[in-house]
């Protein structure tokens, strides 16, 4: 049995700033892999194109084939799934305590 959580490479993908800023790309619409590679004029298309696999290994995109033209497309429902895991339970608590603190202080 793998010691790799499932959620693994999503953060893996998530940790590379690059990644995230294809992501932000994304969620405005999906774009070719030629578009994208233009819009980071500092990197190879290789480059892009490693980006583009590591968000894709993680599904965080989905790639669609149309011609000679690969469109990738945005999946959200992995960066849901970190929130409802992760983000949301512990935002509650922290939530928590500060309504606390502001009770305690405004005693």
């Amino acid at each position: 049995m793998s010691s790799e959580s499932t959620d693994d490479p999503i953060f893996k993908a998530l940790a590379h700033h690059r990644r995230r800023e294809i992501l932000d790309l994304l969620k405005d619409a999906p774009r070719t892999t030629g578009t994208l590679c233009e819009m980071f004029p500092d990197m190879d298309r290789c480059t892009v194109m490693q980006h583009l696999k590591v968000l894709e290994e993680a599904d965080l995109i989905v790639a669609r084939k149309e011609g000679r033209e690969r469109w990738n497309h945005l999946n959200s429902l992995p960066i849901k799934h970190i929130y409802d895991r992760w983000i949301s339970a512990y935002a509650g608590h922290a939530l928590s305590i500060l309504d606390r603190l502001r009770s305690d202080l405004e005693d």
